[in-house]
């Protein structure tokens, strides 16, 4: 298929993890290849030919397949996973990277989740679910708080509320039910896990699996992680908190349960998932999954891998990820979210940006573009979540300090960003 070894390779997806992968699969030495990447954004136009296609317009995505004789897709995003794109692009002999549809219900279904762990005891709060509001208040008359109560669906990270008291508790219900994150036909109430959170990798070809590293993700909006949920403001690697008789009971008791229960569904997982777990006295419990690589955290592990990521990507497709060794930089992975002033409620777009010429990138200081799109030359903010600062280094501290004074030199006016990223493993 591949002549003289050239590989035509298209990526879904405009974020920041989309251009990271895409910059790691441009750099890899396996094959000479030419990248695509829907709909892109503006770092990827400058190593990939970026194809304004929507991610939902699944034909017109094939058929731009099927006219560049595209070789491999690797596909960024939750949602068109949940929608089932791999099924679609597999039964026209596309060869995709990521979890078909079944599957990736562990994130397109809160619920679904919560019942496995159900079945196969995976550590997990306590919870409960239903269908309307009057059954859903009367549950929470007696609770003790705070609670946690979530949209059963895709809510691009936002779906999630921490509730102090009665008042705010029936204000997220009454807000769920009345469709914010889309229509919603079941809630899910759970009690709160005091601890610390970690996000744990795992790469599968479906029949076998091994662990891709780990990190911890600053999902609130303002400083000291307070505010609203967004889709995450930046994002350290490894986590603090990993050893190996954690990383073994994260397995036995959480990973290899679940990938059991998608067996026995008769089903295969193949592609990343991704554990957010509770860490308490060492002991791990599962909060969420997702299908798919974090974001910002795809930002902060893929610089470290010293292993090419094609490869993996490969040997997961032809089923052989069992004779690839996963190799990683021993070293520390820090990014920061510079955002649109006004995220993630309202924010201007098609802002320009200047003088991102200006800045420092090598080898171990990167910008992963994310909410951009280039005219005329010209890049201009179009999302909320806009460039990622990762640098690397010995030490979070000197990596936090390198973006800061970065992001400084940019001085995009339109621009926030968290200075505290990595606190509790920099206050230590």
């Amino acid at each position: 298929r591949y002549i003289n070894n050239y590989m035509k390779i298209a990526i879904l997806g405009s974020g920041g993890r989309e251009h990271a992968i895409a910059i790691k699969i441009y750099k890899s030495n396996k094959f000479e290849k030419k990248l695509y990447c829907i709909p892109g954004n503006a770092g990827t136009n400058s190593i990939a030919q970026n194809v304004d296609i929507k991610l939902n317009d699944f034909s017109k995505i094939y058929n731009f397949l099927k006219q560049k004789k595209i070789d491999l897709v690797i596909v960024g995003p939750e949602k068109p996973l949940v929608d089932g794109i791999v099924d679609y692009l597999e039964k026209k002999n596309i060869k995709v990277f990521g979890p078909n549809q079944k599957v990736s219900q562990l994130e397109g279904s809160k619920i679904f989740t919560k019942k496995i762990c159900e079945k196969y005891n995976i550590p997990t709060a306590k919870f409960g679910i239903f269908e309307n509001k009057e059954d859903t208040f009367d549950f929470l008359k007696n609770r003790k708080m705070p609670l946690v109560i979530k949209a059963d669906g895709l809510a691009a990270g936002k779906g999630v509320y921490i509730c102090k008291d009665m008042e705010s508790s029936k204000n997220a219900v009454s807000e769920i039910f009345n469709g914010k994150f889309g229509k919603a036909d079941q809630i899910l109430v759970e009690e709160f896990l005091e601890g610390d959170e970690m996000s744990y990798f795992i790469i599968s070809d479906g029949n076998k699996y091994k662990s891709f590293s780990t990190a911890q993700d600053h999902k609130r909006v303002g400083e000291g992680d307070t505010g609203k949920n967004t889709g995450g403001m930046g994002a350290y690697s490894p986590s603090s908190l990993i050893n190996d008789n954690l990383e073994k009971k994260i397995i036995n008791k959480i990973i290899q349960p679940t990938l059991d229960a998608i067996k026995d569904m008769g089903q295969q997982y193949k592609g990343f998932l991704y554990a957010g777990l509770m860490i308490k006295n060492n002991e791990p419990y599962l909060i969420e999954y997702n299908v798919r690589m974090g974001d910002p955290e795809c930002q902060t592990i893929l610089p470290l891998l010293k292993t090419d990521l094609l490869d993996l990507i490969l040997s997961c497709c032809n089923k052989n990820l069992e004779k690839q060794n996963i190799e990683w930089h021993e070293k520390k992975s820090l990014c920061i979210v510079l955002c649109s002033k006004g995220y993630p409620e309202n924010y201007k777009n098609n802002i320009e940006i200047t003088d991102l010429d200006n800045l420092d990138s090598s080898e171990n200081d990167l910008i992963y573009h994310a909410g951009t799109k280039v005219l005329d030359e010209v890049v201009y903010a179009v999302g909320g979540r806009v460039l990622n600062f990762v640098s690397i280094s010995d030490d979070y501290l000197i990596s936090r300090n390198k973006i800061i004074n970065q992001i400084k030199k940019l001085n995009w006016k339109n621009g926030f960003y968290r200075s505290d990223i990595g606190y509790k493993v920099i206050n230590k």
